[in-house]
């Protein structure tokens, strides 16, 4: 028997759950950026330009910046680089780009921070990762020469260790110790116990050296997906250090991309995680701000945040043999990403547009409908005519040779016309 309507429960709305973390205060001349608390996620990603070079690489930490990388990470491991490190800054201040930096250090991060005072001063946040700070005595002092400096010159730190650098000392003895028990665990949960082990004692010392809670991020960064979701499900329980989130050495392409889009929606979705980056490695000639667009889109697919309209376009099928609608939309998209610039500065919003561009009767109207302006395109056999929908409702059909540029003149009217009035009230 079915069940009639009145005797149902409303089915709930699926929405991340944020959990409330430690803030970050990270700051840049002035501009703070905010990690952790009730802060938005934020989206980092890393140069791959030789940072001895000071002219590319703040080019390249601008194209990041404007992509919509909220924090970008350089490499400072030699003297050269760590002398480039205030000109790079320096560069950027005089592009009005005001994106904090952060220090990648291993191995020589305690002798290039307390050797070169102006690159720990021009940097706005630290990278420690413990496992390669040294070992026994030298591993804790040299540890507390970079927690110091952090502490001196009030910068935020990442504390932030990786399956493929792990404190051998610290995994040798929980092996040792697993040993001894009963019923051993699983190697790989050995290996989970270690990394959660090692950042949080990091930070634990790190705040008796004198750095404040507030001002540490933690990370776990594994390759695999489901490692990556469990040691952060447990990490979180641990402590309530801000967490950054990121799949190490991700991939190429589409196996990066799917790979960092499962394990970060799982734990975002679970309130797990304050900053996020997506590790891909770029295909030949691809620009590095494709990791930056990749984790906008994971962010704004769970409606953590907005950055761009969203348009809504159909796959396509045997009812659109026409490559007109995927020309359309992929002109409309770009279009949209090339103004936003522009347009978050004119009309407050205007990232909340959806726009549907759709290519036959069968789901065109409906879904043209559900956005603030979609366009119903002619399919296969279809009459020459593309109906627009303004705000749920039909207002015009557009016929001819440039329905493309039409439609575009109308998204822009829309866009000046709502979110203008937004900016005036």
């Amino acid at each position: 028997m079915i069940q009639k309507m009145s005797d149902k429960q409303p089915i709930s709305f699926s929405e991340p759950v944020r959990k409330l973390t430690r803030q970050a205060r990270i700051e840049c001349n002035g501009h703070v950026v905010t990690v952790g608390g009730n802060a938005p996620v934020r989206i980092q990603s890393m140069t791959n330009t030789d940072t001895v070079d000071a002219v590319e690489t703040a080019i390249q930490v601008k194209e990041l910046a404007l992509a919509g990388s909220e924090l970008v990470r350089i490499t400072v491991n030699t003297p050269e680089a760590a002398l480039a490190v205030p000109y790079i800054r320096e560069q950027l201040d005089r592009m009005g780009v005001h994106v904090p930096l952060i220090g990648d250090f291993h191995f020589n991060g305690h002798t290039l921070l307390t050797d070169y005072p102006a690159c720990a001063k021009a940097l706005s946040k630290y990278r420690i990762n413990p496992g390669n700070v040294g070992k026994g005595e030298k591993r804790d002092r040299q540890f507390g020469m970079m927690i110091e400096a952090a502490a001196r010159w009030n910068k935020a730190v990442r504390i932030g260790v990786n399956w493929g650098s792990l404190d051998q000392e610290l995994l040798a003895d929980l092996m040792d110790e697993n040993s001894r028990r009963p019923t051993p665990w699983d190697v790989r949960q050995v290996m989970y116990e270690a990394l959660i082990s090692s950042a949080v004692e990091s930070a634990q010392r790190a705040e008796q050296i004198g750095l404040a809670g507030e001002q540490i991020i933690l990370s776990c960064k594994v390759s695999g997906v489901q490692d990556l979701v469990a040691v952060y499900r447990e990490l979180s329980k641990r402590c309530n250090y801000a967490l950054h989130l990121g799949l190490t050495e991700a991939g190429m392409g589409t196996k990066g991309t799917v790979a960092s889009a499962s394990a970060l929606s799982i734990l975002l979705q679970e309130g797990i995680g304050d900053t996020i980056r997506v590790s891909l490695t770029p295909q030949p000639g691809e620009s590095r701000n494709q990791e930056v667009v990749v984790a906008s889109e994971i962010l704004q697919a769970l409606e953590l945040r907005r950055f761009v309209p969203s348009v809504t376009a159909c796959p396509g099928c045997g009812r659109t043999t026409s490559t007109t609608f995927q020309e359309l939309a992929k002109d409309i998209d770009d279009f949209l990403r090339a103004r936003m610039p522009e347009w978050k500065k004119s009309f407050p919003g205007v990232e909340s547009l959806k726009v549907a561009v759709m290519g036959c009767i069968v789901n065109g109207p409906g879904e043209s409908k559900h956005a603030d302006i979609g366009i119903s395109l002619p399919g296969t056999g279809e009459a020459p005519a593309a109906p627009v929908y303004i705000d749920g409702e039909k207002r015009m059909t557009l016929r001819g040779d440039d329905i493309v540029s039409q439609f575009r003149v109308l998204v822009e009217k829309y866009i000046e016309e709502r979110f203008g009035r937004a900016s005036n009230l």
